[in-house]
């Protein structure tokens, strides 16, 4: 099993004045799950690093991924055609392109649970393999 990284985690466990840090940290750093983060995301933890934070940070992050502490998720064909559903889908609930993807690699990974902080779009989100997600932390 692996524990599927969103956004809010990644950045939280990076941003030490985050009000989410110590939790999203705790359950990085205590998860014995390989830790995936869908390609799409680091785009979006980039954007926040530069907004809030400094470059050092991202280039750690990236030295994280290279030595193996995340794997990175890149998309399939199969999965921009369920990103392209999903859009279409929850138009009118503001779910773009990034949470279309997360919930596509969760979907593709078989996988019961999502590390995210955006409840209103993942509580929203209905998986095609399961009923719903659990969602983390807590």
């Amino acid at each position: 099993m692996a524990l599927i990284l969103d956004t809010g985690p990644l950045y939280a466990s990076l941003d030490r004045s985050d009000a989410d840090h110590a939790a999203c940290r705790a359950l990085i750093e205590g998860s014995d799950e390989t830790l995936v983060i869908p390609a799409p995301v680091i785009v979006e933890v980039d954007y926040w690093i530069q907004q809030r934070l400094h470059p050092g940070v991202l280039v750690a992050l990236l030295a994280d991924i290279e030595a193996g502490a995340y794997v990175v998720a890149d998309l399939h064909a199969s999965d921009y055609r369920r990103v392209r559903e999903l859009c279409d889908q929850y138009a009118d609930s503001d779910v773009g392109f990034v949470d279309a993807a997360v919930l596509a690699v969760v979907e593709r990974m078989n996988e019961p649970k999502l590390a995210t902080l955006d409840r209103r779009h993942f509580g929203l989100l209905r998986p095609r393999h399961r009923p719903t997600l659990e969602l983390v932390p807590a």
